[in-house]
């Protein structure tokens, strides 16, 4: 089980948002890709869950560019959800690109999804609950860029 793990982190159950002290995600890890879908990457993250019988199991796995892209995509979010409050929608229907982020040749297009029917409401539902994560997101997001901002000066 630990084979190939280099960096862990565990009880990690104890800090999972919400889910504090009653998560069954017991245990974060860094190392060389595990699932076969993964093998190409060099490092992957692993999510590791109790199973019934405690015995501690891989539930997710991610290449590591893979989480970089979900807090590209993250962050770009709660900045525009800082100036959304301005729009009547929070969004405009008629141009729903929030941003196109250029990566590896390519762009990451950050957009509102117009093929939700119920966008309108969701976006509301969505922006609220983003604003009562800020306890939880919050606290992150500063150590985050403590640490971002310590890895420039690297």
């Amino acid at each position: 089980m630990n084979e190939k793990i280099v960096i862990e982190s565990n009880g990690y159950d104890r800090i999972d948002g919400r889910n504090a002290y009653q998560s069954d995600i017991k245990r974060l890890t860094l190392g060389a890709p595990m699932l076969e879908e993964n093998k190409k990457m060099q490092i992957a993250a692993q999510i590791w869950k109790a199973d019934k019988d405690g015995e501690l199991i891989l539930a997710e796995e991610l290449p590591i560019h893979q989480i970089f892209d979900l807090m590209i995509l993250l962050s770009r979010t709660l900045l525009y959800f800082k100036e959304a409050y301005r729009l009547p929608l929070l969004h405009d229907p008629e141009k729903p690109t929030v941003e196109r982020i250029g990566l590896q040749g390519g762009v990451l297009p950050v957009e509102i999804c117009t093929d939700n029917e119920n966008i309108n409401e969701d976006i509301r539902e969505f922006a609220q609950s983003l604003n009562d994560l800020g306890e939880l997101t919050g606290e992150r997001q500063r150590t985050l860029i403590r640490i971002l901002n310590e890895l420039e000066l690297y």
